[in-house]
C-alpha cells in the first residue's frame, strides 16, 4: 500500500480443541521503528473473541501507514512492514497493555 492509503487486511485463528475458548490478540511490527507510523483504524486485537470448538474466524484489521513514514531518514532502507498477530485464550480479569506508539 502507499502511505497515507488505507488497507483492510483478514487474519484468522481456529479453535482446534473441543471447548469453546475466549481469546485476546496482540500485535507486533517489524521494523519495530516502523511501528509509530502503523495506525489501526479497527482492529479485533486486544478484545476479547470467543471461538466454538472446532471454529474458525477471519478477524479483520483497517489500517493505514502516517504519509511522515518517507520522511523519516530512519525509514529510508525499510521497504516491507510485517503485521503479525499472537492469539492466545484470555485469563480471567487479565487486562493487557496497550503498546505505547501514540
Amino acid at each position: 500500500i502507499l502511505q497515507g492509503e488505507t488497507a483492510l487486511a483478514f487474519y484468522k485463528a481456529k479453535n482446534p480443541t473441543d471447548k469453546p475458548i475466549i481469546g485476546i490478540s496482540t500485535y507486533n511490527v517489524i521494523p519495530f521503528e516502523a511501528g509509530q507510523y502503523f495506525n489501526k483504524i479497527q482492529c479485533f486485537c486486544f478484545e476479547e473473541q470467543r471461538l466454538n470448538p472446532q471454529e474458525e474466524v477471519d478477524m479483520p484489521v483497517f489500517f493505514y501507514i502516517d504519509p511522515e513514514f518517507v520522511e523519516d531518514p530512519k525509514m529510508a532502507k525499510v521497504d516491507l512492514i510485517t503485521l503479525s498477530y499472537t492469539f492466545f485464550e484470555a485469563k480471567e480479569g487479565q487486562k493487557l497493555p496497550l503498546p505505547g506508539y501514540q
